[in-house]
């Protein structure tokens, strides 16, 4: 299978933008690099790891997103043919993310305040982003009692990746039939739109 060109070239165009203090948590990396580990092997995770330029990442401490993103587009053709084409594969990378945070203390502490509450939690992510990057910035819309809308500025990875994000962190909640659809309206800038139903 291919690597989807615009999915590379998303990733390229961002790496062209991302400044030295523009960082990320190491947990991030780690969640991608053990579940790769998992799905496709030592061997696999090492050529991965190989493109970041880093042997270790410690979870709380901040590394520059351009190795991340540049882990991302090594993963393309390697985790490609596995999960069904490179947005497939960003999207994953999202979702590991999730799996990852929601067992660290933070993460814990975010779904414990909501109570369960959907909008509470959504309205906590903003704050949740800021802590792990340092980049950007993001704001919710309410757009109906089960739907919302959350707008992205300067963020360096591609829509699909947080697709991935939101949706599993819904998923975490008592909903059903969650739907997160990315839209691009910049190059670094996007809009979520969200919607999802109560469980009965």
């Amino acid at each position: 299978m291919e690597v989807s060109q615009d999915a590379e070239q998303q990733l390229e165009q961002r790496l062209a933008l991302a400044g030295p203090g523009d960082t990320c948590r190491g947990l991030f990396f780690n969640a991608v690099l053990d579940a790769v580990k998992v799905l496709a092997g030592a061997q696999v995770e090492a050529r991965i790891r190989e493109a970041t330029g880093q042997r270790k990442f410690t979870d709380f401490f901040s590394y520059p997103v351009s190795d991340f993103i540049k882990m991302s587009r090594a993963a393309l053709p390697l985790l490609g043919p596995r999960l069904g084409g490179s947005e497939a594969v960003l999207r994953w990378m999202g979702e590991q993310s999730v799996l990852t945070f929601l067992n660290t203390v933070a993460g814990k502490t975010a779904f414990m305040l909501a109570g369960g509450n959907v909008k509470r939690l959504i309205n906590q992510l903003p704050t949740s982003y800021k802590a792990a990057v340092s980049y950007g910035q993001r704001h919710v819309v309410w757009t109906g009692e089960r739907s919302g809308r959350l707008i992205f500025k300067r963020d360096f990875m591609p829509p699909v990746y947080h697709e991935g994000i939101l949706t599993k962190v819904l998923e975490r909640l008592k909903t059903q039939n969650v739907r997160v659809r990315g839209r691009a309206t910049g190059l670094v800038d996007a809009e979520y739109e969200m919607t999802w139903e109560d469980l009965p």
